[in-house]
């Protein structure tokens, strides 16, 4: 959707998805003020925006960086069911926005069988755990300015879907957290690649959960995670071009089988893999 403002009248000049609402302030005086946002406004949805490179912006009260081009980006989250609010000032105009996701059905998986240990870890290993942890929130505390995040997202492996995001996760019968990334199933040794380019925060083998790990940062806090990798092949601040090899499918750290688990995240805020690639042919 691109919403151009003049003299107070609305003409939209691309439909990209059905039409946001947006309410002004004030009457409009700039000419040249635009809105232009591309994504699923959904739980899950990453929305890329663009207006202009001077203005300021923010989104539920917290302030976005946005590019020499006037490109920033806001999410929705698994639970999130409230509208976005966004806060854009130009020319002295405060112009606000309220951008509503549309809620979703996840489904419940349930896995049984398991050995203990892939429920629930032992106490012993709670400080790997926390090591692990620290090492992938400072990977992805980045706010680099680059602008790989403006790339359309390729697949990172080839293999059958066999976990989609947002679903609940019954272990054993005990109930988890959602499963917050898209499961790609393969066999061991099969290629994965950055499904767009960026710089490498993260390249770690023997993490507990997760096993072989890589973080790309692509810009403005997105990140991508690709977990369980038999092989890492990247080492950290090194650049990957898209489709590049960063890795290979493997079942390592608590993986039941080999399968890339693959997550995207805008700051805190976990996305959906799924609605940022488009299907395969």
């Amino acid at each position: 959707m691109y919403l151009r403002f003049k003299s107070g009248i609305i003409s939209t000049m691309i439909k990209i998805f059905p039409i946001l609402l947006l309410l002004l302030s004030s009457t409009a005086r700039a000419d040249d003020y635009f809105l232009n946002l591309k994504g699923k406004p959904t739980q899950g949805g990453l929305i890329i925006a663009q207006t202009n490179a001077a203005a300021h912006v923010k989104v539920n009260g917290k302030k976005i960086l946005n590019n020499k081009d006037g490109y920033f980006m806001f999410g929705f989250g698994r639970f999130d069911d409230k509208p976005a609010k966004l806060v854009i000032t130009f020319d002295g105009i405060v112009y606000h926005s309220s951008i509503s996701p549309t809620l979703r059905e996840f489904p419940t998986e349930e896995i049984n069988g398991l050995p203990k240990n892939k429920v629930n870890p032992p106490p012993k290993v709670y400080a790997q755990i926390k090591s692990d942890n620290a090492l992938v929130a400072k990977a992805r505390s980045f706010i680099d300015k680059r602008d790989d995040f403006l790339q359309s997202f390729i697949w990172p492996a080839d293999g059958r879907v066999s976990g989609v995001y947002g679903s609940r996760r019954i272990l054993n019968g005990e109930p988890k957290r959602p499963h917050y990334g898209m499961d790609i199933a393969n066999k061991t040794g099969t290629k994965v690649v950055a499904p767009i380019a960026g710089i490498i925060r993260l390249a770690q083998t023997g993490m507990y959960y997760t096993g072989g790990t890589i973080i790309i940062d692509h810009g403005y806090g997105l990140t991508t995670t690709f977990m369980h990798l038999s092989q890492v092949n990247v080492e950290v601040g090194s650049h990957v071009s898209q489709g590049e090899k960063i890795g290979e499918i493997g079942m390592t750290g608590r993986a039941t089988g080999p399968h890339l688990d693959w997550r995207i995240n805008l700051g805190k805020t976990r996305l959906d893999p799924q609605l940022v690639i488009s299907a395969k042919k």
